[in-house]
């Protein structure tokens, strides 16, 4: 997916929960493999958030490794 396409999908899922108040790390977990991803270092973090139009919500950002120093976003969700 190009950036201006996960920046408009990203927008259109954000924009209706409001400005972000909070932000705390729940927990980052390391794992080898996802389900239907390939398999790789990745890194799923979760966060509880406080948007202004949803009192509690859970993200979680996934991250894979592309080389050792290296590391792209792979997943997002609300």
């Amino acid at each position: 997916m190009s950036t201006q396409a996960w920046s408009q999908a990203a927008q259109a899922v954000r924009a209706p929960l409001g400005q972000l108040r909070t932000r705390t790390e729940k927990s980052a977990t390391v794992t080898r493999t996802l389900p239907g991803a390939p398999d790789g270092l990745y890194v799923v973090f979760e966060f509880n958030t406080v948007f202004e139009n949803k009192a509690q919500a859970v993200e979680m950002v996934t991250v894979k490794q592309e080389s050792p120093a290296t590391w792209k976003v792979a997943g997002y969700v609300i």
